[in-house]
């Protein structure tokens, strides 16, 4: 007997999901189910696998629900290796895309979709780069951490940022070294985080800054996936760590570089604290029916 699925592929700056619909949360997906669809040789290919399901079918969903009751829908979200995580900035915008083409939601101009998400609710705007969302409150880490990865002679300290899932940026000397970077293995991180993180390595641009805004490349590996063309939350993460070692008098704009393209960051007062938000772009690619028995 098949099992068919109807899905939808996506990405943001070519980090890449596979979607699908699921409201009532009938299709419960294994870890095997996920694993063979990210496969990129023999499944579609793709760095996560985001279901679309009500909020309130879910635990954590109705958690999002007494935060926002408006946000009905939750993104529920699971790594390539078959892994839940908590967060993707990326994908919340790709999430964002689906329930608008697939004309699931409305949202007109200046209007907010809030989105549940394992890592509280995050509010989420269309804008001219494609879509712009809150990421709501971070929080530095005080435990010191190093990482050691491929073509690094010596250790690197790292700073830890939290963003509802756990990042360690690494400042490197140039973009040379940034170049050279072998992330075909998992970066260490000393001690090791008990779920694991993020590892993103930073350089600044020159000039740094321009008219007020920073400027940045990157590069990512991402638990439970491996390098990825681009990490939303990392990029947060990033723009975060360079403005905390450049110091008073940094900005809170941020045009960070990955090699899927260029995603804007703005940290910003609230009253709950500062908050950071993350825009970009979001696309579509295709629509297909995949046989999850065949692959």
């Amino acid at each position: 007997m098949s099992r068919l699925l109807s899905v939808t592929k996506g990405h943001g700056t070519g980090n890449d999901f596979v979607i699908f619909f699921d409201p009532e949360g009938e299709q419960n997906l294994s870890a095997r189910d996920i694993t063979r669809l990210c496969d990129r040789h023999f499944g579609i290919g793709a760095d996560g696998v985001i279901r679309v399901i009500r909020s309130a079918k879910l635990p954590e969903g109705q958690l999002s629900l007494d935060e926002e009751p408006t946000a009905v829908w939750f993104m529920d979200y699971y790594n390539a290796d078959g892994s839940i995580a908590e967060m993707c900035g990326n994908g919340v915008r790709v999430f964002a895309r689906y329930l608008l083409e697939k004309k699931i939601v409305e949202l007109g101009g200046g209007e907010t979709l809030s989105v549940g998400t394992r890592a509280g609710v995050k509010d989420v705007q269309a804008n001219l780069a494609g879509f712009a969302v809150d990421m709501g409150r971070w929080k530095l880490e005080s435990e010191e951490v190093t990482v050691r990865a491929n073509q690094l002679a010596v250790a690197r300290p790292g700073l830890a940022i939290n963003l509802g899932n756990p990042h360690v940026v690494v400042a490197l000397a140039d973009h040379e070294e940034l170049r050279d970077l072998d992330l075909t293995k998992a970066p260490l991180i000393d001690p090791a985080p008990a779920d694991g993180a993020n590892v993103e390595f930073a350089v600044p641009n020159e000039p740094m800054i321009k008219s007020g805004v920073g400027s940045i490349s990157m590069r990512v590996y991402e638990r439970g996936v491996g390098e990825t063309l681009s990490c939303g939350t990392g990029i947060v993460a990033t723009a975060l760590a360079i403005r905390h070692w450049a110091g008073p008098g940094a900005p809170n704009q941020w045009q960070v570089t990955v090699p899927g393209g260029t995603l804007g960051v703005r940290m910003f007062a609230t009253e709950d604290g500062e908050h950071v938000g993350l825009s970009g772009p979001a696309v579509l690619v295709y629509d297909t029916v995949v046989d999850l028995d065949a692959i």
